[in-house]
């Protein structure tokens, strides 16, 4: 069966195929969640939800397991997920990339409380696989501390398994949402470390949306940020500010702000704001390019 957006939303949470992980594509959390179909799904604090894109996702993903693609990884050990049951709750959706093709993972916001993936990382990891990248989503425990530990772990699991996968780990990249964004860019700048892993290569670029975060520590990647002028969560001048700071500290920074865009754009498809996934992805290939010529 096709999913189109008449499809329940529990048809696909329970569809056999996912092997019982199709309930990890949408907000586990009550309340999140409003409508009942493919096409009526709306997340708390998002703007921009295409219904066509949330379509698109969850029949790639589909096809894919049926051709045997490995479509999902769960980053905890069992009897890890025995001790803290919440990390049953966790995992990388997998968009595969090309032989040797350097990956990204995307975190969706959700303030924390839940994972807005459907709309706010699922997207980005489709598109960027589009491109020829390894993508990852990551579904994580709610809470910065865990969230943080979880991105940690999945930094972790792929760097352990990027032979398998045929990942080149040089140069990846962290992209991130509202939320997901403060993860991108803590994991950017403290390392894995930071967050009970050992330390592994930090990232080589740092893409972040809508987010408030004002810190800089002075170990900030190159990073790229895009807001909207009528975010009423995420101040556009803030991250007007810490992009110039990074910029002070000698690391490369931009910024796109779209007027009249609210919190939660995502993709931005049929915005302003459309098309800034492509430059996104253009500033870390710039950072790779460079990265090269270094070694």
């Amino acid at each position: 069966m096709t999913y189109t957006k008449k499809t329940k939303i529990t048809e696909v949470i329970n569809d056999p195929v996912f092997c019982g992980n199709g309930r990890l594509l949408f907000p586990l959390q009550r309340g999140y969640m409003s409508g009942s179909t493919l096409g009526s799904m709306g997340l708390t604090w998002y703007s921009e939800i295409d219904a066509d894109m949330t379509v698109t996702i969850c029949n790639s993903l589909k096809e894919r397991k049926q051709k045997g693609e490995k479509i999902f990884f769960y980053i905890y050990s069992d009897e890890e997920k025995k001790t803290d049951p919440r990390k049953n709750h966790t995992g990388l959706w997998y968009f595969r990339g090309g032989p040797g093709k350097r990956f990204a993972i995307c975190n969706a916001g959700g303030g924390f409380a839940y994972v807005g993936a459907m709309h706010d990382s699922l997207p980005h990891a489709y598109t960027l696989a589009r491109k020829g990248y390894h993508a990852f989503a990551l579904i994580y425990r709610p809470g910065a501390q865990t969230a943080c530990e979880d991105l940690a772990r999945a930094i972790a699991f792929i760097f352990e398994h990027a032979e398998e996968l045929q990942i080149n780990t040089d140069c990846y990249s962290l992209w991130g949402g509202s939320a997901g964004a403060r993860m991108a860019a803590w994991l950017g700048s403290y390392g894995t470390a930071a967050f009970g892993e050992k330390a592994y290569p930090n990232a080589g670029t740092v893409i972040m949306q809508y987010t408030g975060l004002s810190e800089v520590s002075g170990n900030e990647p190159p990073t790229y940020n895009c807001v909207g002028t009528s975010d009423r969560i995420a101040s556009d001048q803030t991250m007007e500010r810490r992009i110039e700071r990074i910029r002070k500290n000698g690391t490369d920074a931009m910024i796109e702000v779209f007027p009249g865009l609210d919190h939660g754009f995502g993709l931005g498809t049929n915005t302003i704001a459309e098309g800034w996934i492509d430059r996104a992805a253009s500033f870390w290939e710039k950072h790779m390019t460079s990265e090269r010529k270094r070694t």
